[in-house]
C-alpha cells in the first residue's frame, strides 16, 4: 500500500495533535477546569497552568475553593494558593470556615489560616467550639491537715476559644492547673470527711480561680467524678521520725559505749604501766642494798635484822589470814 504526501502529512498532523493532547490534559488539569466551571467557579486555563509552573498541585487548591463556593463563602484562590504555598492544609481551613460558618461562629480566612499554620486541628477546634470536649484528669492526690491522703479524679468540660487558639496553653495545662487546685482545695481543709461529705467544694473552689487564663479553652464545669482514701500520711510521718529518732538516739549510746570502751582501756593501759613502774622500783630495792653493803652504809647485822623483821611480818600476814578465814567460816555457821 502506497501512501501519498499529503496522505503522509495527514497522518503525522493526527499523531502530533494525539500528543500535543497527551501533554495538555497530563501537564493541565483540563477536567479539574470543567469541574470548577460546572460549579460556578470562574477560573482561567493559563491559572491552572500558572499553578503547574508554581509547583502548587491545582485539586488541593481548586477542590476547597469550590466546596467554599458551594457553601457561600467567599474565597479568593490567592488566598488558598498562598496558604498552600505557606505550608498549610487548605482542605481543612476551608473546612473549618464552612463549620464556624454553619455555626454562626465569626471566623475569618486570615485568623483560620493563622492557626493552621501554627500546628493547631483548626477544624478541631470549631468543632469544639461547637461541642465540647470533656478532659478526664488521672486521681489527684491531696494531703489534709489531718494527715490523711484524699485521691480524686476530675472531668473537665472545656470549650475552643477561637480567639486565643494561636499562642494559647493546651490541655496539659489545664489539667495541671485544675490538678494545682484541687491539691490546694484538699491541703486547705481541716479535716479529709469535709471533703467526702461535699467533693463539689472542690470543683467550686477551683472553678472560681479562673484557670483558663491564657488558654485555648474555655473551661465551663469542672466535676468531681471520684474521690477516694489514701494513705494516713501524717501517721507514716510520725513513724518515720520515731524511726529517726531512734536511730539517732542508739548511734549516740554506741558513741558512749565506744567512748567508755576506749577510756576503759586507756585506764588499763595506764595501771599495766604503773605496774611496771612499781616493778621498775622494786628490782632497784636490791640494787640499792648491794650497794648499800658494798659502800659499808650498812652492816650484815644491820641487813639481817631487816630479814628477819620481814620473815616476822610475812608471818604476822599469815596468821592474820588464817584467823580472818576462820572467824568468816564461825560467822557463816552461826
Amino acid at each position: 500500500m502506497v501512501f501519498d504526501a499529503s496522505t503522509i502529512l495527514v497522518l503525522a498532523a493526527i499523531v502530533v495533535g494525539i500528543i500535543v493532547l497527551a501533554i495538555l490534559f497530563t501537564f493541565v488539569p483540563v477536567m479539574l477546569w470543567i469541574s470548577a466551571l460546572a460549579a460556578g467557579v470562574k477560573i482561567s486555563i493559563f491559572t491552572l497552568i500558572g499553578m503547574r509552573l508554581r509547583r502548587v498541585i491545582p485539586n488541593r487548591v481548586i477542590n476547597p475553593l469550590i466546596k467554599a463556593h458551594k457553601a457561600g463563602i467567599d474565597l479568593s484562590i490567592n488566598q488558598l494558593e498562598s496558604h498552600y504555598l505557606a505550608g498549610g492544609n487548605v482542605d481543612r481551613v476551608v473546612n473549618a470556615l464552612i463549620a464556624a460558618h454553619r455555626a454562626n461562629i465569626e471566623l475569618t480566612f486570615e485568623r483560620c489560616a493563622a492557626i493552621d499554620l501554627a500546628g493547631r486541628d483548626v477544624l478541631e477546634a470549631v468543632q469544639m467550639s461547637v461541642n465540647p470536649k470533656v478532659i478526664e484528669t488521672p486521681f489527684i492526690a491531696g494531703v489534709a491537715m489531718d494527715g490523711i491522703e484524699v485521691k480524686a479524679k476530675a472531668r473537665i468540660t472545656v470549650r475552643a476559644n477561637i480567639d486565643r487558639l494561636v499562642g494559647g496553653a493546651g490541655e496539659d495545662t489545664v489539667v495541671a492547673r485544675v490538678g494545682e487546685g484541687i491539691v490546694s482545695t484538699i491541703g486547705s481543709s481541716d479535716n479529709h470527711k469535709k471533703v467526702l461529705e461535699n467533693p463539689d467544694m472542690i470543683s467550686q473552689t477551683v472553678l472560681a480561680k479562673g484557670l483558663d487564663a491564657g488558654t485555648a479553652f474555655e473551661i465551663l464545669s469542672i466535676d468531681i467524678a471520684d474521690v477516694d482514701i489514701g494513705k494516713n500520711i501524717g501517721a507514716e510521718l510520725q513513724t518515720e521520725q520515731a524511726e529517726a529518732d531512734k536511730n539517732i538516739a542508739q548511734a549516740k549510746a554506741e558513741e558512749r559505749r565506744a567512748m567508755a570502751v576506749a577510756k576503759e582501756q586507756e585506764m588499763k593501759a595506764k595501771v599495766e604501766e604503773m605496774r611496771a613502774k612499781v616493778v621498775e622500783a622494786e628490782a632497784e630495792v636490791p640494787l640499792a642494798m648491794a650497794e648499800a653493803l658494798k659502800t659499808g652504809n650498812i652492816g650484815v647485822m644491820d641487813y639481817m635484822n631487816l630479814k628477819n623483821i620481814e620473815s616476822d611480818t610475812d608471818m604476822r600476814g599469815s596468821i592474820g589470814k588464817l584467823t580472818g578465814g576462820k572467824n568468816e567460816n564461825e560467822s557463816n555457821e552461826e
